[in-house]
């Protein structure tokens, strides 16, 4: 048996997306990480962090999603499956790569465009951290330039993780033309059956306090 905790406007999205690619059945428990669901005492047996997703796999329980990914891809072989050491470590370093490098400046992007209340939106925060986002970027341009996904000629884990990451930029308006190989990568990504669920999220979160305050709101 198989539980996902979350809501699809979490990260939780991701690990549905790596479940409907395993075709594997599971229930997912709506827990909404703004109204206090996960702060609750039945929550916090499962996840003492009192964040989502969680994931309880016949017993198991996890947490962090694209630790649950890799997880997944290991126990239930498929395509997405790293083939030997060197895949299993390369779809590990990008999974890590895309949270250090990406996520915080695409996450205060996305804010400041579209997820703070217009009147709390902050265009020129917006454009600072878009213009962070370059850095890692170019390297994901120049490593797409010359292979159709990240560990080489097929979909991985690897591929679903860093795109799971990114998925933010074309629900907020942001453009990544200035990256084409990117782009097009990730438009293939998003473009396979078991990730259509992304197009249909749609949410918003407060302004917290302070801008670096936004970066531990999207959980």
């Amino acid at each position: 048996m198989r539980t996902l905790y979350g809501s699809m406007a979490s990260r939780a999205h991701r690990v549905v997306w790596m479940l409907k690619e395993l075709d594997l059945p599971f229930e997912h428990v709506l827990t909404n990480f703004m109204d206090g669901s996960t702060r609750r005492p039945e929550f916090l047996a499962i996840n003492p962090n009192g964040r989502v997703p969680a994931l309880d796999d016949d017993g198991l329980l996890l947490c962090e999603s694209l630790a649950i990914n890799l997880y997944l891809a290991k126990k239930y072989p498929s395509p997405l499956t790293p083939v030997d050491l060197v895949e299993d470590t390369m779809a590990t370093q990008w999974s890590f790569w895309v949270v250090t490098e990406v996520e915080k400046p695409l996450l205060f992007a996305s804010a400041n465009l579209a997820l703070f209340a217009e009147a709390s939106r902050n265009a020129e925060e917006a454009q600072m951290a878009i213009t962070k986002l370059d850095r890692p970027m170019k390297v994901l341009n120049a490593h797409l330039a010359n292979r159709p996904h990240l560990l080489g000629e097929r979909f991985t884990v690897a591929d679903l993780n860093v795109a799971t990451v990114m998925d933010l930029a074309p629900q907020c308006g942001i453009s990544l033309a200035a990256w084409p190989c990117v782009e097009t990568w990730h438009q293939r990504c998003l473009s396979r059956p078991a990730a259509a669920d992304w197009k249909a999220i749609s949410f918003s979160i407060p302004r917290p306090p302070t801008p670096l305050g936004v970066l531990r709101m999207f959980v």
